[in-house]
């Protein structure tokens, strides 16, 4: 009985010990390489186009910014040719723009960061609950920390489908993503935990109206476009669509209308790589920003949303992974049907960044976006090791089934000897 305990200990140990190895094997990526060991930006774009030939995107548009100036780029088109004034729907990556016209408000004290959201609303209300709703901040809206349930993704609405009106998304989205509850209501204590919310960036997008007194569209545009020279994004829909659009394609090859979207702010962004980069560029050291203070944007850097034991969200971007100066990677990725991927990243030390927005493959703006973090920093994003985390169950649960069978054949062995 001795034999088999101090047998099973240590068999339970080496499994521990190989569950750890494998996970920082991948989270800090000791078994991959960066795609290229030149650091010239050069260097990196050759190396893309092997991605990017892999995974045969219908439209495909990138920019790469070196200490806060366009460094290189790629286009690619199955159909009418892109550049950097192709008009792309970005999907999520427009929180990260929202944030801004937010902020915007915050800086100009029009909205307190830490009032309770209701402080705004007039025309629609959280609907009551078994939490407090005085505790849905725009601070929690923005980080995603509000408590709010509804799972949102959104899959907009075609051509001739009636688009709902803000206050009807929020009470129930009929545009709501697979296996989205859809309804914007508080289902946990607010400020607790992180969890992904669409649905808390369709409020944000009354409370600007509220506030503003304007559309929320119009509002964008005199805010924020216009003072960063953006001059080929909207989220009007109709105004966007008088520009040069990037095709929309499935993964099939087959093209199709960008979707109509109540929800705005959350999903419904059309820009281009271009715009993008100038939105990245006036965030580098140095820039004359017009729109946010080096204080407002540095704020909206700070850890809010925690996930895996990693911080991974600010107040309106993404923290992809450390930047080696006390910082963060920030940028914002977006993902639509019927195969919208986008990603945009910036490292607010040095100015450097990447633009990726593409249709007709599912991940690979993300992939190239994460591609690019790991030969900037060595660094692993935290999206890159989401996308891995199948492959590292599989390396844990092999290796834990030939561990166990070593000890299972040495305690035989052991029992024959005895």
């Amino acid at each position: 009985m001795k034999r088999f305990l101090l047998g099973s200990v240590k068999t339970l140990a080496a499994l521990a010990l190989w569950c750890v190895a494998v996970f920082f094997a991948f989270s800090e990526g000791w078994l991959r390489s960066p795609v290229t060991g030149s650091p010239e930006p050069s260097a990196f774009l050759d190396a893309s186009k092997g991605m990017v030939a892999e995974a045969n995107p219908g439209s495909f548009a990138m920019i790469l910014i070196e200490d806060g100036e366009i460094a290189g780029s790629q286009y690619v088109s199955r159909g009418a040719e892109v550049g950097p004034e192709s008009r792309f729907q970005v999907a999520s990556l427009s929180k990260w723009v929202t944030a801004w016209g937010v902020m915007k408000l915050v800086q100009d004290g029009r909205i307190d960061l830490d009032a309770p959201v209701s402080t705004y609303l007039t025309r629609w209300q959280l609907p009551d609950g078994p939490f407090d709703e005085n505790g849905v901040t725009v601070r929690r809206l923005l980080s995603h920390t509000a408590g709010l349930g509804d799972g949102l993704g959104y899959q907009g609405f075609g051509d001739g489908e009636a688009v709902q009106t803000l206050e009807e998304s929020l009470t129930r989205a009929a545009d709501a993503s697979p296996n989205a509850e859809g309804s914007t209501a508080v289902t946990a204590p607010p400020g607790e935990a992180w969890k992904y919310s669409g649905g808390g960036y369709t409020l944000l997008q009354l409370v600007i109206e509220e506030v503003t007194g304007q559309s929320f569209a119009a509002y964008m545009q005199q805010a924020v476009f216009a003072p960063l020279g953006m001059v080929d994004t909207s989220f009007d829909h109709d105004e966007a669509s008088r520009g040069a659009l990037a095709g929309n394609y499935a993964l099939d090859g087959s093209a199709e209308p960008f979707r109509r979207y109540t929800a705005m702010a959350a999903a419904a962004l059309f820009t281009s790589a271009g715009d993008m980069a100038r939105f990245a560029m006036a965030q580098a050291p140095g820039a004359v920003n017009p729109v946010l203070d080096d204080a407002h944007r540095t704020s909206m850097r700070q850890p809010h949303g925690r996930s895996l034991g990693a911080d991974i969200w600010g107040l309106g971007a993404m923290l992809y992974a450390p930047n080696g100066n006390g910082d963060f990677i920030v940028g914002h990725d977006g993902n639509n049907e019927p195969a919208i991927n986008t990603a945009v990243r910036l490292d607010p030390a040095t100015g450097d960044g990447i633009v990726v927005l593409e249709t007709g493959a599912p991940i690979l703006a993300t992939r190239v976006a994460g591609e690019w973090i790991f030969w900037k920093t060595g660094n692993i994003d935290f999206l890159l090791f989401s996308m891995m985390i199948g492959t590292m169950l599989n390396w844990i649960m092999a290796g834990s089934v030939i561990i166990v069978i070593i000890a299972l054949v040495r305690a035989w062995r052991g029992r024959r000897r005895g």
